[in-house]
């Protein structure tokens, strides 16, 4: 194995190889995430341009992070947990969304080709930042380490491989690439620089950089899935303590459960915020919602992400209702029949009609008959009631399907709510409640009872306690408490669960391992023959 101590810092990534000729002879578009030294970068950077470089590094994971499509999609809509009908035209895409659901991509997909550029100029930018000729100080060194952790463990985990290059190496030479445990060492050489550079943040701060508490949390994420990364099929018991311990390092800095789920989502401080990125909620508000929910900050939503009925059907609760005191657990939410008064903290009533705006709109997962903020019951935009339902139906057959849906398919989901600011830029990465999951996972995997710490949580988000826990609870627990949050794709394959059989998944693609990697874009491939195009592609 590698040795990434302190030498590491003159490594980055670099697909170079007669690129003026490639595109001279075609039409493929290659961005330029895999060029040399940008000119900032070509002789000794200064202690301000290294800075500025940090800066801007932490700008672009606003969209990296904030967007609905490429990172999120892969997270997300490739699980159980979302989906994206094609509703008459709206959302079609050429199939795009359909086939991330479905697990029939191809090397070309756009989302997938854009992740691996987006994140790998991550690690290129941070690794110029890195360069042992740069003027770096300490702090920006800190920062940079973790960010290039943090783009190397997204190629890994999406991809299996990631191209990287010594800074000072000939840049007309293939890079090199990592895999299993050599890609895993740098990561976690880089988490440990930063650590150590890394300011504290007791739990509460308005961390919209990454502390030590985020250093750490991101580390206990690789030795909770270095098994998977290393192909060894079973966790260690090292691993397993590191993560333990590195939670416990976390807790020691305040961090704790919270009270009051849909809370932690809103701009205030909180006790379970390990790190946010400080881009717009938005999309995560409207990408669901209907075209007729309203408030004043916007005229409707997007009518497009839907979750499957088997995946609600983890929450406590009626399966067919989900309005107030029908015996839900409160992570699941529930549809308000009506809006609260203006009034209520946090809140705004803009067009003064007596009501605080958005409170109309419910938390959770919205089924059934919605309402406006006087109570009438909404419709679609044919004027038949706004009535969310279980089943993605062909509206001329009547039969199961993902295109020619209409307006009122599908059980829609919405964690950060309108009520409080449509647009408010504080997206939540890092939380406590999974650093804590996280825990309680190392501990059922090295022979540790996890029970307790399980009903701790369910206690606090008004879950019955479980008598006993067992995988499948805990990966249910994992969905209940983190649902679109951008893990689930990470969790369902460390749990074996990532090509299980769902509604709408191509058959071939079940129990297919092939699909637990997403395919190296081709022109990577062309630029950098030491990558291998993943298997199945």
């Amino acid at each position: 194995m590698k040795n990434y101590s302190k030498p590491l810092t003159k490594h980055l990534i670099l697909s170079v190889c007669t690129l003026g000729l490639i595109l001279a002879c075609t039409d493929l578009e290659v961005e330029q995430t895999d060029s040399l030294l940008t000119p900032n970068f070509s002789g000794v950077p200064t202690a301000e341009e290294a800075a500025s470089s940090v800066n801007a590094m932490y700008n672009s994971l606003n969209g990296y992070i904030g967007d609905q499509a490429n990172l999120f999609a892969l997270s997300e809509v490739t699980t159980e947990e979302q989906l994206v009908p094609t509703r008459g035209s709206d959302w079609g895409d050429n199939g795009i969304w359909r086939q991330l659901h479905q697990h029939s991509w191809t090397p070309d997909h756009q989302y997938i080709t854009t992740v691996w550029n987006q994140w790998n100029e991550l690690q290129l930018t941070a690794s110029e930042v890195l360069d042992a000729r740069s003027a770096s100080s300490a702090e920006t060194v800190a920062q940079a380490s973790f960010l290039r952790a943090l783009g190397v463990f997204v190629i890994l985990d999406n991809f299996g491989q990631v191209p990287f290059r010594d800074t000072e190496a000939d840049p007309l030479a293939d890079p090199e690439v990592l895999t299993g445990e050599d890609a895993i060492a740098l990561i976690l050489s880089d988490l440990d620089n930063a650590i150590s550079g890394l300011p504290s943040a007791p739990a509460g701060s308005d961390n919209d950089r990454a502390t030590k508490a985020a250093a750490r949390f991101l580390k206990a994420k690789v030795h909770l899935n270095r098994h998977i990364y290393n192909g060894s099929g079973s966790p260690a018991a090292g691993d397993m303590a590191e993560v333990i311990s590195l939670v416990d390092d976390i807790a020691a800095e305040g961090y704790e459960l919270q009270a009051g789920y849909f809370d932690i989502f809103r701009e205030t401080a909180d006790t379970e915020t390990i790190w946010y990125i400080p881009t717009s909620i938005g999309n995560r508000i409207w990408n669901g919602l209907h075209y007729n929910n309203t408030t004043p900050e916007q005229a409707g939503g997007w009518n497009g992400f839907s979750t499957l009925a088997e995946f609600y059907d983890l929450f406590e609760g009626d399966p067919n209702i989900n309005v107030q005191g029908s015996g839900q657990e409160e992570r699941r939410g529930f549809v308000p029949t009506m809006a609260e008064p203006a009034g209520v903290p946090g809140t705004v009533d803009d067009n003064g009609d007596g009501f605080a705006d958005g409170t109309n709109i419910g938390n959770g997962f919205l089924i059934g008959q919605q309402y406006g903020p006087t109570g009438t019951p909404l419709t679609d935009r044919g004027t038949s009631p706004l009535s969310f339902t279980r089943e993605f139906t062909n509206s001329a057959t009547g039969e199961a399907s993902l295109v020619e849906n209409n307006e009122i398919t599908g059980i829609r989901v919405i964690k950060y709510n309108p009520r409080f600011g449509a647009f408010k830029e504080h997206n939540i990465f890092f939380r406590y409640s999974d650093a804590h999951l996280m825990k309680a996972e190392a501990m059922m995997r090295s022979t540790g009872d996890p029970t307790a710490m399980v009903n701790e949580l369910r206690t606090i988000r008004g879950a019955a306690p479980l008598g006993s826990v067992t995988e499948q609870d805990l990966i249910d627990e994992r969905g209940r408490e983190l649902y679109i949050e951008g893990w689930r794709r990470n969790d369902l394959i460390r749990f074996g669960q990532y090509t299980r059989d769902w509604e709408f998944k191509d058959a071939n693609a079940v129990n297919n391992s092939d699909r637990q990697l997403f395919p190296i874009p081709a022109t990577q491939i062309i630029l950098n023959p030491n990558l291998v195009q993943n298997p199945g592609y």
